[in-house]
């Protein structure tokens, strides 16, 4: 699959080279798209006879409760903008409304070839009231203003958009449209990052959601420093039993 074209620029000051800079498209990858399981219920047993139901989810229904999944091999811009747009702008959209909205307005042939590119998203947003530009700026910018982004990604020889949710502890939430909300340390993601580009809404009245709790909770930081201390195994002795004993 042909990668999209790259454009170099500077934005000292937070500027944005529009016509050149959000053409950059992505050829998404589609992986394992199946349809989502129903949420279960576990009930339990409490004292004096009562039962309560307590609402379950498998990890893979987690990773997309704030992500939307993407539909088609070339919607990964659509997913990741609907997602943006849904759960941390609270200005729900389908991928479905937006894909066609974009592929209506845009250069089709290419779309079907590279994807949607930002400047296909900044259009979508413009009718929707939102002002959004691309900003090449290092990943410390964005954590300190706490603001999500679109960014483009190198996966597997894919370009592909996810959506940077939040970032604590060295380490990158993103909303992926192919495969949900996963982390990835700061370097590993710095590794995939592929052009720089922070694309963004800025203005908005509202404060947009940012590291939040129903991000994470869909993919948590394991406990390791909890962990048993397998160097202290050593000294524990088992004593011989007689016969009979065991």
């Amino acid at each position: 699959m042909k990668a999209p074209r790259g454009y170099a620029y500077a934005a000292p000051a937070l500027r944005l080279h529009a016509a050149r800079v959000l053409r950059l498209g992505a050829a998404c990858v589609l992986l394992g798209l199946g349809a989502q399981q129903a949420a279960h219920a576990l009930e339990l047993a409490l004292p004096g006879g009562a039962r309560l139901q307590v609402p379950v989810a498998s990890i893979k229904q987690l990773r997309f409760s704030t992500t939307l999944r993407q539909q088609y091999d070339f919607s990964c811009g659509s997913a990741a903008l609907a997602t943006l747009l849904t759960h941390h702008y609270q200005h729900p959209v389908t991928e479905q409304l937006v894909f066609e909205r974009m592929f209506a307005r845009g250069d089709q042939a290419r779309i079907r070839k590279e994807g949607f590119s930002l400047l296909d998203m900044q259009r979508f947003l413009a009718e929707r009231g939102f002002r959004a530009d691309g900003f090449q700026l290092p990943l410390q910018k964005l954590i300190e203003a706490q603001v999500p982004a679109i960014v483009l990604v190198s996966d597997k020889g894919y370009h592909h958009f996810v959506v940077i949710k939040g970032a604590a502890g060295g380490r990158v939430l993103i909303g992926d449209p192919s495969s949900g909300a996963r982390t990835l340390s700061q370097a590993a993601f710095e590794a995939i990052w592929s052009n720089r580009l922070l694309f963004v809404i800025h203005g908005s009245a509202a404060a947009p959601a940012f590291n939040s709790m129903a991000d994470w909770r869909a993919a948590p930081t394991a406990p390791l420093g909890q962990g048993i201390d397998r160097g202290s195994l050593a000294a524990i002795t088992i004593p011989k039993l007689g016969p009979g004993e065991f």
